[in-house]
């Protein structure tokens, strides 16, 4: 219910609460990896990107970072002004869509918030790898929306991998090719290839 940037602000808390509890729980401070799919998507490929964007920090645990070391973004949308330029369900720049309601209005009209909220927007030289993996056939989030944040990393010089599910929906409903078990692994093995020692 809370309105952008509470979301980022709130996993850009949970990531300097790691940091400043890692010894306690045995986790690697310099080692954090975070996945997710959909909004989840959007949010950890937002915290790949936008390391160091004083606005979505907070007051907790202040003294550590919030940049993260390794991206898996299983669908996620990317930049909100495009997602209704491809094929798709449409209906994103509807004033109840939850891009809209995201930002507290249609995105259209709060352009400059929107651009805040997209991962896109923030994409540096200084980003983490990404596995970006993405259903061919997604109507939900279309599969461009991956294709953009790919190509804009793959541009700045960074590791990106973009992995197309064969005829898979949002979700991967659907796919053909590879199992849910198969993806899985393919994000195990990409933390495993940055983060493990």
């Amino acid at each position: 219910e809370a309105l952008f940037p509470a979301q980022i602000q709130d996993c850009k808390a949970a990531i300097r609460w790691i940091r400043a509890n890692a010894e306690n729980h045995g986790f690697d401070p310099d080692r954090i990896g975070v996945w997710g799919g959909s909004a989840g998507g959007h949010l950890v490929a937002l915290l790949g990107t936008s390391g160091g964007i004083e606005e979505f920090e907070t007051d907790e645990n202040s003294e550590y970072s919030s940049r993260v070391q390794a991206v898996v973004d299983w669908y996620g949308p990317t930049d909100f002004l495009k997602m209704d330029d491809f094929p798709g369900k449409g209906g994103h720049n509807d004033g109840g869509s939850p891009e809209s309601r995201l930002v507290g209005g249609p995105i259209q009209e709060n352009k400059d918030l929107v651009l805040k909220a997209n991962p896109i927007t923030y994409v540096s030289s200084d980003d983490p790898p990404m596995l970006i993996m993405h259903g061919e056939k997604d109507m939900s989030v279309p599969f461009n929306q991956s294709e953009l944040l790919h190509d804009a990393l793959k541009n700045a010089g960074l590791e990106s991998t973009l992995y197309c599910v064969k005829n898979g929906g949002h979700g991967f409903r659907d796919a053909t090719e590879d199992s849910g078990e198969e993806l899985a692994e393919m994000g195990i093995q990409f933390f495993e290839k940055h983060l493990k020692r």
